[in-house]
């Protein structure tokens, strides 16, 4: 193993970050083997693409350079520009992303940035004779444009090649081709589109250029993306993170651990993510102020950075928060699955687990007693795409409502995908867990209402500019018996897990091994439990076990509009009764990623570790991990530590809601509120007055109940302070709504 002394600040001349790494040691035998295994299995799974595509993206890719070149002369003649700088007009295409990283699979997007001169414009050049000439190829399907996105783009088939088209118009009168666009001199005089548009290409570059070692970063990274994508926590839109996100948490590692192979880099990226103490930002490098005055992240000097609970920046000049989308809701969700990661990667170590059970699939529809139903439809593809595009960008915001109107007691867990009705044309469902927060005890005298709040949400959607008859979105609330069948592979439902204490099982109803498992409970979280020698393994989330129960209250009602069957409003509570969950710590398992010949230095910190033969002294193996838990600590210090605030900024969130235009409905249609009221809090009460119908729907959804407000109206509270006595019983989470009186409802 090569040696590379007391350097801690560079590698290869390369600065590895803002800190020094954590541990310099390289691999072991051990994680050769079981970084070639997480190799075959990445690529049994079908991660990596095949010869004949990779070169099929590349002629794409060199297609599409050549027609944006024909279309900057088309313009520049167009304009009246003299016949030479027609002639020595150009525009040059570049790649970020997965792509431009190298972990995309088969049939990835390709993240493609197009480079024009100054007089190239985005709306009427780009969106406009661009577009025009890419509608006329025949190769071309699928061509989609959203110019009004917060980073305008067009979307298209290539011979089959899914392309996101980005544009950035530079302040040059002619692009060179060998244009490097990692320099902040290319900023100069540009609008924010652009600035934003190039910020994919120059974070990509950025990232490559931090990195130590390429190669295992990519392993690692690729790993990584397929995790999150299994465990249900890929998904920008949705307030979980994406590509870019996923990408600069893997390279960080790869900064604290520079000789590490990928086996090593997945094990300490739940190691260290597990003890990071959010809202500690992770940052690649130092964040520079740039000499052209664009606001960089600074919680220090920005309000509105402060309030950001998962700052990941981007390391690319001007630095921003690539993670402000995260929720409470959704942080505590990816901190349990690091937890579940951790856990089972030291269980891999001691060759209690494998690669499989890390990847199990997050069981999303049985975590969860209760769910957010939200059905969006359409009059036709071109409609449905758009109407789709803009619901799903708005999600987030029904997440941050329902935790801003109840302080967080009720947590939502929203499905970072859609399910298709295929019975249905121009329909999809998402799907959102509702859960009680564990931290608060369960009582009978309270109750939170969300009527108010899923009209808001609904009202902002419907506030789309470019909202056409027939788009139309419904919310209800459904129970997991009733979850529609078209959600589970091959529209059937799979049977109830059955009970066994010799397997390994996530637990999601009722308790483990040990006692009675009662009919009407369901634990509501996201644990890992594995029997190991007769002990369960001690977890954060086992604190807690909510044991369920619903009841209703029916009502006759009037019908819901643009549905002549009658309906009947019903009371939903959901009783929630914690009980102790059985847990035992385990014994730390022996840390093989190092052998008796390396020497681990942490931060200062030197000892030998016993080869994986010799179970070492818990005292060795204690001050090993310890001297790690410090390492991290001094990782996360630094001169953004303890700027944040624990509430997000929903009123910046919404600020392009305000501001937007009024959709102008067609006559015989119900017309939006123009202001929604509110919702306030009393004795931890969450009720309000309904203040108008959505909008009118046509489809049936027979296990729904619709939370409709137009029928069902309280007394709005007055407001009083907020903050719930810690020793009152607080939670009967109740969802009132419409809904058809069926049986299965009672």
């Amino acid at each position: 193993m090569a040696s590379y002394g007391n350097n801690n600040n560079r590698y290869g001349g390369q600065r590895l970050g803002v800190t020094e790494p954590i541990s310099l040691g390289g691999p072991t035998e051990y994680d050769v083997s079981k970084t070639q295994e997480l190799e075959k299995y990445l690529e049994n799974v079908g991660l990596y693409e095949s010869q004949e595509e990779a070169v099929q993206r590349e002629d794409v890719l060199g297609r599409l350079d050549q027609i944006v070149k024909v279309w900057v002369k088309t313009i520049s003649r167009a304009k009246g520009l003299n016949e030479q700088l027609v002639q020595e007009a150009n525009a040059k295409i570049f790649t970020f992303g997965s792509y431009r990283l190298g972990v995309h699979g088969p049939g990835a997007d390709i993240d493609t940035l197009c480079v024009g001169p100054r007089h190239a414009t985005r709306e009427e050049d780009f969106f406009g004779e661009l577009h025009r000439m890419l509608s006329e190829m025949p190769e071309v399907t699928e061509l989609h444009a959203v110019p009004d996105a917060h980073v305008p783009v067009m979307e298209f088939k290539f011979n089959g090649v899914s392309i996101d088209l980005l544009y950035a118009k530079l302040s040059l009168w002619v692009i060179p081709e060998d244009l490097d666009i990692s320099q902040d001199s290319i900023l100069q005089n540009t609008d924010e589109q652009t600035v934003r548009s190039l910020n994919g290409c120059r974070v990509t570059d950025q990232i490559l250029r931090l990195v130590p070692n390429i190669q295992n970063f990519r392993t690692a990274l690729r790993c990584m993306r397929f995790w999150a994508k299994r465990r249900g926590v890929y998904s920008n839109v949705a307030g979980f993170l994406g590509g870019i996100n996923w990408a600069l948490l893997v390279a960080r590692i790869c900064q604290l651990y520079p000789n590490a192979l990928p086996n090593m880099l997945v094990s300490r990226f739940f190691r260290v993510y597990t003890q990071w103490k959010w809202p500690n930002p992770v940052m690649l490098c130092d964040i520079e102020e740039g000499s052209f005055g664009l606001p960089v992240w600074d919680p220090r000097r920005n309000p509105k950075d402060r309030y950001h609970l998962m700052p990941i920046i981007t390391p690319a000049y001007p630095c921003m928060n690539s993670s402000y989308n995260v929720s409470s809701s959704t942080l505590r969700i990816m901190t349990e699955e690091f937890q579940r990661g951790n856990d089972i990667c030291e269980d891999m170590e001691a060759n209690k687990a494998d690669w499989n059970t890390l990847f199990e699939h997050h069981p999303f529809f049985e975590a969860y007693k209760n769910y957010l139903q939200i059905d969006i439809n359409a009059e036709n593809a071109a409609d449905f795409l758009n109407w789709k595009g803009w619901v799903e960008s708005r999600i987030r915001t029904l997440t941050l409502k329902i935790e801003r109107y109840t302080y967080n007691m009720l947590q939502c867990h929203p499905h970072p995908g859609e399910f298709s009705d295929k019975s249905k044309p121009f329909h999809c469902s998402y799907f959102m867990g509702l859960l009680r927060k564990k931290e608060v005890p369960a009582g009978e005298g309270e109750k939170f209402d969300i009527r108010m709040t899923v009209d808001e949400f609904k009202h902002s959607v419907n506030m789309y500019t470019r909202w056409k008859p027939g788009m139309e979105i419904r919310v209800g609330h459904v129970k997991r018996k009733n979850i529609p069948a078209f959600v589970f592979p091959g529209g059937v439902r799979p049977s109830r897990p059955t009970k066994s204490s010799g397997e390994s099982r996530r637990t999601v109803e009722g308790k483990t091994s040990a006692g009675p498992v009662v009919e009407t409970s369901s634990v509501c979280k996201s644990g890992f439990d594995k029997p190991e020698d007769g002990r369960k393994r001690k977890r954060e989330n086992d604190d807690t076990v909510a044991r369920c129960s619903v009841s209703f209250a029916s009502s006759s009602g009037v019908g819901h509009i643009g549905n002549s069957v009658s309906t009947a409003s019903s009371l939903v509570k959901l009783h929630c009764v914690d009980t102790n969950g059985v847990s035992e710590a385990r014994g730390d398992a022996v840390d093989t990623d190092m052998t008796d010949s390396q020497n681990s230095e942490l931060n200062g910190y030197s000892h030998k570790i016993p080869s994986p033969t010799t179970l070492p002294a818990p005292a060795v193996l204690l001050n090993f991990k310890e001297a790690e838990t410090l390492a991290i600590e001094k990782v996360m210090s630094g001169p953004y530590a303890g700027d944040q605030k624990t509430e997000p900024d929903l009123d910046e969130l919404e600020n392009d809601l305000e501001t937007a235009n009024h959709v102008e409905y067609p006559e015989n249609t119900i017309k939006q509120p123009e202001e929604s009221i509110k919702p306030s809090l009393v004795n931890a009460t969450h009720g309000a007055a309904a203040a108008a119908a959505a909008s009118s729907t046509s489809f049936a959804m027979d296990d729904l109940e619709e939370l409709e407000l137009s029928e069902l109206a309280m007394p709005v509270p007055v407001p009083i302070n907020p903050a719930p006595a810690i020793n009152k019983p607080l939670i009967r989470l109740s969802f009132t709504s419409l809904g058809k009186a069926t049986s299965s409802s009672r």
